[in-house]
C-alpha cells in the first residue's frame, strides 16, 4: 500500500516569500537553526524543515547533500506535506496528532519517502494553543532517536516561549486602545480525546479562543455516538446506543438538553441537530486518528496514539462496541503487519501483555540467539499455566 505521488507544490517563488516573511514563526527561525544546526549547517548530515499549520514547507534548510537528494521527492519550501496530501509523514502525522512523532522509513505512506526517517514536533500558540506550524528533523537512523525527539520537542517548546516573551515586550511598548468589540464564537477546529479516559476531554478552538472541557460519562458517550453515526440517530436509537435497550428515549431527553448547555458555553457550533441527532460540525477523535494510521499502515505511529481503551469505565452498549472495534482492529494490525520491534512494544501494554498469540508470533519472528527469547517463553508459559 502506498503511493509514489510528489507533494502538491502550492507556494512558489514571491508568493512563498512574501508568505514566510509574514508568518509567526519567521521570528524564531534563528532560534530553531541554533538548537537544531549547530556547527556547519551546509554538512550536519540532517534536514530541518518548519512549516505552517496547513503542512506547507517554509523552510527547508541543512545538509546540502541531503537537500539534494530529499528534493527529488518533492521536500523542498513551498511543497504541501499535510497527511491528506502525501499520506503519513512526520511533519502531516504531527500536525494531526497535536504532539511529536517520529516516522521511519518504510512507515511513511509515499514510497518516495522510504529511504528516510523523520521526527516532527507541532508549535503552538502560547496563548489560544492553536497550531501555528511544525518543526520537523529529517535524515537517516539518527534523526528517529528519542534523543532527537526530545530536541525537537524542546526546540518548539522553546519557540512558544520566545514567541509569548516578545508579545508581552509589544504590549508593554504599544500605546492603549478601546478592547474590540468580541466576535461570535465559531468553532475552527474541534476534537474528543477518549483513548484511557473515564471522562472524555474536548477541546475545541475559535478564532478567539481555545477551550477545554472535561464531559460526564453520559455526554461523552452521546457525542462520541454521533460521532461515530455521522448520519444521525433517531431518540430510540442513540438512547439504545447510550442506555441500553430497555430504557426509554424520555430519559435521553434531559441530558440533550444539558450537553447543549455545555456545548452553547465553549462550542455553539457541536450542539445537535434534533429529528435525527446528529453533529453539523465535524469532530475529530483521538480514537479515529489510530484507525486512520491503522489504514494506512502507520503501525508505529498508531500504536504510540493509542492511550488506551475508549472510556474504559463506560458501560453503555454503543461505547462498549466500539471501544471492541479499536482495540480489535489495533490487535488485527499487530497480527497480521507490524514489525518485530512494533509487535513487541504492543506486547507490553495492557492489551498485549496476556496475548498468547501475539506472544508466540513475536517469538516466532526474534532470531534464535536473541536474547529476548527466554523472557517470552516464560512469559507464554505462564500464560498457559493459568
Amino acid at each position: 500500500m502506498g503511493t509514489d505521488t510528489a507533494p502538491p507544490l502550492e507556494l512558489v517563488s514571491e508568493e512563498l516569500e512574501e508568505y514566510r516573511l509574514s508568518h509567526p514563526l519567521a521570528t524564531a527561525m534563528a532560534m530553531i537553526r541554533a538548537l537544531l544546526l549547530p556547527g556547519s549547517s551546509e554538512e550536519d548530515g540532517v534536514i530541518i524543515a518548519v512549516g505552517d499549520q496547513a503542512g506547507r514547507l517554509l523552510w527547508v534548510e541543512g545538509d546540502r547533500q541531503l537537500r539534494t537528494q530529499t528534493g527529488d521527492m518533492g521536500f523542498v519550501a513551498g511543497a504541501n506535506w499535510a497527511e491528506h496530501a502525501v499520506g503519513t509523514t512526520a511533519p502531516g502525522t504531527a500536525l494531526t496528532l497535536g504532539h511529536s512523532v517520529q516516522i521511519r522509513g518504510a512507515e511513511h505512506y509515499n514510497r518516495l519517502v522510504h529511504p528516510w526517517s523523520c521526527s516532527a514536533a507541532p508549535v503552538h500558540d502560547p496563548e489560544t494553543r492553536g497550531v501555528l506550524g511544525v518543526i520537523d528533523v529529517t535524515g537517516g537512523a539518527e534523526a528517529v532517536t528519542p534523543q532527537a525527539r526530545l530536541l525537537v520537542d524542546a526546540t518548539a517548546r522553546a519557540v512558544e516561549s520566545e514567541l509569548m516573551v516578545a508579545r508581552l515586550q509589544a504590549r508593554k511598548d504599544a500605546p492603549r486602545t478601546p478592547a474590540p468589540r468580541a466576535r461570535p464564537k465559531t468553532t475552527a477546529r474541534a476534537r474528543l480525546h477518549v483513548l484511557g479516559r473515564d471522562r472524555a476531554r474536548l477541546e475545541t478552538a475559535t478564532e478567539l479562543e481555545e477551550n477545554v472541557t472535561e464531559l460526564s460519562a453520559r455526554h461523552a458517550a452521546i457525542l462520541l455516538m454521533l460521532t461515530v453515526h455521522r448520519q444521525g440517530l433517531s431518540a430510540e436509537r442513540l438512547s439504545e446506543l447510550v442506555y441500553g435497550p430497555d430504557v426509554s428515549p424520555d430519559t435521553l431527553r434531559p441530558e440533550m438538553v444539558r450537553l447543549r448547555k455545555v456545548l452553547e458555553r465553549t462550542a455553539p457550533d457541536l450542539v445537535p441537530e434534533s429529528r435525527p441527532y446528529r453533529l453539523t460540525t465535524t469532530l475529530e477523535t483521538d480514537a479515529h486518528d489510530v484507525l486512520s494510521l491503522l489504514d494506512r499502515g502507520a503501525h508505529r505511529v498508531a500504536l504510540t496514539a493509542y492511550r488506551g481503551p475508549v472510556l474504559p469505565e463506560s458501560m453503555s452498549p454503543g461505547v462498549e462496541d466500539f471501544r471492541e472495534s479499536v482495540r480489535s482492529a489495533l490487535r488485527e494490525a499487530m497480527l497480521t503487519g507490524a514489525s518485530l520491534d512494533v509487535l513487541l512494544s504492543y506486547a507490553e501494554i495492557p492489551e498485549g501483555q496476556a496475548d498468547a498469540e501475539v506472544l508466540r508470533l513475536a517469538l516466532e519472528m526474534l532470531p534464535p540467539r536473541s536474547p529476548k527469547r527466554a523472557a517470552l517463553v516464560s512469559r507464554i508459559e505462564k500464560l498457559e499455566a493459568d
